[in-house]
Order: C-alpha cells, then structure tokens, then sequence
C-alpha cells in the first residue's frame, strides 16, 4: 500500500516547549547522526524537493523542525549528532530540548532513527536506540544509502546494525531506503501508519 501525500509543508521551527504546534495529530520523530541524509529522506518521503534543507554544513539544524503532512501527522526533525564544531553548551540545551520532547509530548507514537547503511551502527546511535527503548517508544530504523551497497553486502550489513543496536525484532522495524532509487519509500509508510 502506498501512502498519497497530498500536502506536505514546514510548520515551524521550535526551540522551547511553548512553542510546540497545538493540536492531537501524531508525531514521528527523526534522528541519526549529521552525514546520514536526513534532509533528503524527509524529501523522498513526502515527495516535495527542497521541504527540508539539504545543507553541506552538517549539524546546521538546532531546533525541532515540525513538517505537516496531510494534516493528518508531523514528522520532527531533531538536530543531528555526532558533529564536531558546536559549543558543549550548545549541545546541552540540544539534549535538554530533546528530552523535554520525549517525555513530555503525549502526540508521540515513535522514533525514526536513520543510520548509514554502510556501517555500523554508531555509539550515538546505539544511546538513542535505548533512549526510546527505555520510554517505551517504538523504532523505526532506516539504514540510508542502501544504493551504495552490493548486493551480498545488504543481508550481512543489517545483521551487523541490528546485532550493533540490540534490535527489537518483536516491536520495531528495520527498512532498507534509498532516496536516490526511492526504495523502501512505502514500507517507511507503511511503518508510520502502524504506529498512528
């Protein structure tokens, strides 16, 4: 089944609690390391070029970015780590706002965590993973850049990431995606949806 995305548009950029768009629709949260493609996945799936900005200075993002689809649900766009270059301080109010978030916003259904597929799963990506694991919230792995990866290379690879992150098998779910190929756009969808 593939979801029609009628509108998809940037509501608001959001630093502080107060500031959160109003209203019970549901929330996806997004995170993943700075170089993992976030932007672009956020194009793919929402099919509008340019929605969220694709930036060559990584970690450009320092806020939570609210996209509305359909006016049905959100997806959060949440600063990206593991990036050097940005004042401790600056990264402590990151994590502040980010559990803030996580604890407080009953319109959270679940977490979609975007690792590169390439490699392992990063240490920052394994305390996010537990993160939600500890909240009880459900996860959506996207391995990116699937395209980049032989064919031999795409079972072994997913087995490394899922070993890596202690994955759920029961209650998460792991999808291969590509934005160059577009693959693994309605399964992410699809997953979305499950968790409405």
């Amino acid at each position: 089944m593939s979801y029609k995305i009628k509108k998809a548009e940037f509501l608001c950029c959001a630093a502080w609690e107060s500031q959160w768009p109003k209203g019970d629709q549901p929330e996806f949260i997004m995170s993943g390391r700075s170089n993992v493609g976030k932007s672009s996945f956020i194009n793919t799936i929402t099919n509008v070029n340019g929605l969220a900005k694709v930036s060559g200075t990584p970690g450009k993002t320092r806020t939570l970015n609210f996209f509305n689809v359909n006016d049905e649900l959100r997806l959060v766009d949440v600063p990206g780590y593991g990036y050097a270059k940005v004042p401790p301080k600056i990264i402590a109010q990151f994590g502040e706002m980010f559990e803030t978030y996580f604890t407080k916003r009953d319109n959270l259904r679940a977490l979609i965590l975007l690792v590169d597929y390439r490699h392992d799963a990063k240490d920052d990506d394994v305390t996010m993973y537990e993160y939600a694991k500890y909240y009880d919230v459900p996860v959506i792995v996207v391995a990116t850049k699937e395209d980049k990866l032989k064919r031999n290379e795409l079972k072994k690879n997913e087995e490394r990431i899922k070993r890596t992150l202690n994955f759920d098998e029961e209650n998460d779910t792991f999808i291969r995606f590509s934005s160059l190929n577009r693959v693994g756009v309605d399964e992410v969808w699809n997953a979305i949806l499950k968790y409405m």
